[in-house]
């Protein structure tokens, strides 16, 4: 471990100490993990301790362990991960924290501490259905407001519940049960003899 990383490291466990439930330095990156009760608090030390003064929220995405791995997953299944910049220090931490609940997701919002998180909370709780506590406009931001389920879901059926399409007699988009049949598609390949040859022209 270089010793950038090594005094990260150190730094966010002398900072954050017990709040701090996982801390990992892999590939060069250091990450995080905290329960979602000490998220609020483990962000605004982040941004505000003069020692780490992560001031910027690059991106917040969902993630779904669901058969995560070798399949078999011991946790929660929803998390939210963020990724932090510290322009002033020149480092970066990635923050995640799971929800307690996989049958309702939810953990607190960060758009408090950084605004940027605003749509990228929207974005999980669209695609993953992850809902965020205290957001202050939290709704789809990429799919239909009709749409059915949350795409990213590894549990969401690869053609969807119901397909969109403009019906001329209603003079409206209407929303109907798909009807589409999953079948496997085999790409054909078109082998020419003397592709490339110059020439030959």
């Amino acid at each position: 471990m270089s010793t950038r990383l090594e005094r990260l490291s150190d730094t966010l466990r002398n900072v954050l100490g017990a709040r701090i439930d996982k801390l990992v330095v892999d590939r060069g990156e250091v990450s995080i993990e905290v329960a979602a009760v000490n998220v609020i608090e483990t962000a605004r030390l982040l941004r505000d301790n003069d020692e780490l003064h992560f001031e910027q929220l690059m991106d917040t995405c969902g993630v779904d362990y669901r058969d995560y791995g070798d399949g078999i997953w011991r946790g929660p299944r929803f998390a939210a991960v963020s990724q932090l910049l510290s322009v002033s220090k020149n480092w970066r931490v990635r923050l995640r924290v799971f929800a307690p609940d996989d049958g309702f997701p939810v953990v607190p919002t960060l758009t408090q501490i950084w605004p940027s998180a605003n749509w990228f909370e929207r974005e999980a709780f669209d695609l993953f259905g992850i809902m965020f506590s205290g957001h202050p406009d939290l709704r789809r931001i990429l799919t239909d407001y009709g749409f059915v389920g949350h795409p990213f879901r590894k549990d969401f059926p690869i053609s969807g519940y119901v397909e969109m399409r403009y019906d001329p007699d209603q003079g409206r988009v209407i929303y109907q049960p798909v009807t589409i049949e999953p079948r496997e598609n085999t790409p054909r390949i078109i082998r020419e003899e003397n592709f490339g040859n110059v020439g030959n022209g």
